[in-house]
């Protein structure tokens, strides 16, 4: 069996493997995308193969609605040409079950994949050519939160950002910048109006989205690239909407077990490729059956009733409530929780630290006892159902390839929010002494502990990449195994008063000296991180 059009003709087959194949007539779907386009979307990854495109397939299978999307990729050209063209741009998801076993099915809603770079004119052309036509309600980003940054650390432009700025909208390379050259094209032909919506997951993405989008258009017309009505145009929201998102759903690298599966399913080249820019990508993408995504509801030009695939459509309001009851209590504090314990303590799997007394205490703790107190109630989700599902059916899952290693990535990037906003929380109650908390406590005393590079055994450890980690490294370079007092607090206050790293200044929130205790508790010798959670988390 092979993944393509001409491949699932013999639906007989790919049925009986257990493969579920579209119900819409795919070569009707492709002409009236390229008659009447509606959606794009940029960045094409597992994401949006696994998720995104899923909502537009269930639409074209319930006749809701007849065009597909437009797929665009403006990093990694590889994944159009090895992963796209070679199998009709579909893909063939498989839900990993907590039971073991797999649902498979095969998305067809991506009518095209292009290749959005000045090396490639005619992709760019087709492009332009989508953006004027009258006939676009959206376009749609799963680009990483890296990719609206313009600017370094230092606050300064990037040299290609800069180039763009100064080349103006007939040559950039940039997402941001090309957005923006897109729009002119769609200005120049008449301005109808336009969602431009990020589906990334960081905090406030329409904001940062249309942050960037800005930037690139003031710089352009102050260089006389660009017009001052072109400029009120894309400001005005009436004309082209920013919406926020929450979107919430993991898909990890493409699993052994699943490309064997596959395999011995019958179905040929799954094998997946690493590009030229080293994304580990395959034909296939295998993701957690539970997903969320809730937009805020402002298309201008209108949109596919994406609420009947499942997508909760809101106000904004309501969009920044549930994307805080995700990230800061009912989620992302507890992958974190478990990413440097982890990776302290030898695991190599999220699913297998669950089975661990001592780590799933932890993030009980942290999300239903520390969290919950001050959890932002979003009212479209309930925030203990979402917790419960994350802690008794999420992370537990066996069949989940979700690593600690992977989690740590950056963690720098994410205290202030997983657990700093917590700490903020309850500062700003009356009825709260944030003096009360331990788990989070006890969860920053790991990060720090795991910065050293030293696992509980006294091994040398590799930690993942951060943009702070040598800094913090450096910073915490006296601290030693085995000796407790050399993390004494003097030598912690500069790292844990840091607002900007926490959120929060943990030494005038008054946490310092139970953080800096539990570190020197951590670091009594080999073992005694697990003496440590053992003590903690003993009833």
């Amino acid at each position: 069996m092979k993944l393509s059009y001409q491949g699932i003709q013999d639906r007989a087959v790919w049925e009986q493997a257990g493969i579920a194949l579209p119900k819409f007539d795919w070569k009707s779907m492709r002409a009236e995308t390229e008659k009447n386009p509606t959606w794009v979307h940029f960045g094409a990854g597992n994401i949006f193969r696994g998720f995104i495109a899923r909502l537009q397939h269930r639409l074209l299978d319930q006749g809701l609605v007849k065009s597909g999307i437009i797929a665009a990729d403006t990093f990694d050209y590889d994944i159009i040409d090895k992963i796209y063209t070679p199998f009709d741009n579909m893909t063939l998801m498989v839900s990993l079950l907590p039971d073991g076993s797999l649902e498979k099915d095969v998305v067809a809603s991506i009518a095209q994949g292009l290749r959005a770079g000045a090396a490639f004119p005619e992709d760019m052309e087709r492009l332009k050519a989508i953006f004027r036509s009258p006939s676009l309600q959206m376009v749609s980003y799963t680009i990483t939160e890296k990719g609206y940054a313009l600017q370094n650390i230092q606050g300064e432009f990037f040299p290609f950002v800069q180039a763009d700025f100064d080349n103006g909208p007939a040559k950039c390379s940039h997402a941001m910048s090309m957005t923006a050259a897109l729009l002119l094209e769609r200005f120049n032909a008449g301005g109808p109006p336009i969602a431009i919506v990020s589906m990334d997951n960081c905090s406030h993405n329409g904001e940062k989205l249309r942050s960037s989008v800005m930037t690139v258009v003031d710089k352009w017309l102050e260089k006389g690239h660009v017009s001052q009505e072109f400029a009120a145009w894309v400001r005005d929201e009436e004309k082209v909407s920013f919406p926020w998102s929450m979107i919430d759903k993991i898909t990890p690298r493409p699993a052994q077990v699943v490309e064997e599966a596959l395999d011995a399913a019958g179905v040929e080249d799954m094998a997946p490729i690493i590009t030229s820019k080293n994304t580990f990508i395959a034909p296939f993408v295998n993701a957690e059956q539970p997903q969320y995504l809730v937009v805020e509801d402002r298309f201008p030009n209108g949109r596919p009733p994406l609420e009947r695939a499942g997508v909760y459509m809101t106000d904004r309001d309501t969009v920044n409530n549930t994307e805080k009851m995700k990230v800061t209590t009912c989620l992302n504090p507890l992958h974190t929780a478990l990413a440097v314990y982890g990776c302290l303590l030898g695991y190599d799997s999220i699913a297998a630290e669950m089975k661990d007394p001592e780590l799933k205490a932890l993030v009980e703790k942290i999300g239903y006892v520390e969290g919950i107190p001050v959890v932002v109630d979003p009212k479209i989700l309930s925030p203990m159902d979402f917790i419960h599902e994350v802690i008794d059916k999420r992370l537990p899952n066996p069949f989940m390839p979700d690593t600690p290693q992977c989690i740590a990535t950056d963690t720098s990037q994410k205290v202030a929010i997983r657990f700093g906003e917590t700490v903020k929380s309850y500062l700003a109650r009356e009825d709260l002494d944030p003096a009360s908390l331990t788990y989070i406590p006890l969860a920053i005393a790991g990060w720090l502990r795991y910065l050293l590079a030293v696992d509980d055994k006294g091994e040398a450890m590799e930690c993942s990449a951060d943009p702070m980690l040598s800094t913090l490294q450096r910073q915490l370079a006296g601290v030693k195994l085995g000796q407790p007092d050399s993390a004494a607090n003097a030598v912690l206050a500069p790292i844990l008063s840091n607002a900007a790293l926490f959120g929060v200044d943990l030494c005038q929130a008054g946490l310092a000296g139970k953080i800096g205790g539990m570190l020197r508790e951590e670091l009594a010798g080999p073992g005694a991180v697990r003496q440590t959670l053992t003590k903690y988390l003993k009833n």
